[in-house]
């Protein structure tokens, strides 16, 4: 029993440390939640046997340096049109063998599109952004138009003998993750466990919703494993955040 006070005081002093440290990085404006998120997403890829993951709307390769840094060994091909933004992916993913690139946005169909970059690069959509997207994220305005090849997800499982059962879907793509669901076909009920960035306002033109994404999602047999929650307007507000669901078994 003698130990009992003892490791109360370590038990009060790490959350103590804790709570410094988190006040800090909130002083600082910085947010850890991405890195809990990524471990959990890992965590489910290793519980289910899931050995390659799509990713869809790449950026510079963050999600998959995440994903390596979170313990994930599988297999991961991402995709990026932009050309700057696939430029820093590709010379990431040199470096590790089972990391594939693609030089191309993934929509409903095979050819080409305009999309638009943004300031920030990783709000460049497709799609035209609203004022509200603006309004919560200023930095994010459209700054240039690049014309890009477009593949679709029927194309990436076959280009790579990808096996949906055991393979992640992830999509990132500001606003166009129902033109690449729908480029997927009827494999979106095939895959083990897709991610999905949803908005719960409109932050690009035409975009769905999450209300009817999930809804989507649900009817293909997925149930919710985990979320994150994105970024916020001025006032507090959501607007959106990034789900994984799986099969539900």
């Amino acid at each position: 029993m003698s130990n009992g006070p003892d490791q109360s005081l370590r038990n009060r002093l790490r959350e103590r440390a804790k709570l410094a440290v988190r006040g800090g990085l909130h002083r600082l404006d910085l947010d850890v939640s991405r890195g809990v998120f990524t471990r959990q997403v890992a965590r489910t890829l290793e519980s289910r046997g899931i050995d390659t993951v799509l990713d869809v709307g790449a950026n510079v390769g963050q999600y998959a340096l995440g994903l390596r840094r979170s313990g994930y060994a599988g297999r991961i091909v991402s995709c990026e049109p932009l050309s700057g933004a696939y430029a820093e992916l590709a010379r990431r993913a040199a470096k590790d063998p089972h990391w594939h690139t693609v030089d191309a946005a993934v929509g409903r169909a095979p050819g080409e599109t305009d999309i638009n970059v943004a300031a920030n690069s990783y709000s460049s959509s497709i799609l035209d952004m609203t004022q509200a997207h603006l309004d919560g994220a200023p930095d994010s305005a459209y700054v240039a138009v690049e014309r890009v090849e477009v593949t679709t997800v029927v194309d990436l499982v076959e280009r790579f003998a990808v096996d949906p059962a055991r393979t992640l879907l992830k999509i990132d793509t500001q606003g166009y993750e129902a033109e690449v669901l729908a480029g997927a076909g009827d494999l979106v009920g095939r895959f083990d466990g897709l991610q999905l960035e949803v908005s719960f306002v409109e932050l690009y033109e035409g975009q769905q919703l999450a209300e009817q994404t999930v809804g989507v999602l649900r009817e293909h047999g997925y149930r919710l494993q985990s979320l994150e929650t994105g970024f916020s307007d001025p006032t507090g507000r959501l607007l959106q955040c990034d789900v994984l669901v799986v099969r539900d078994r």
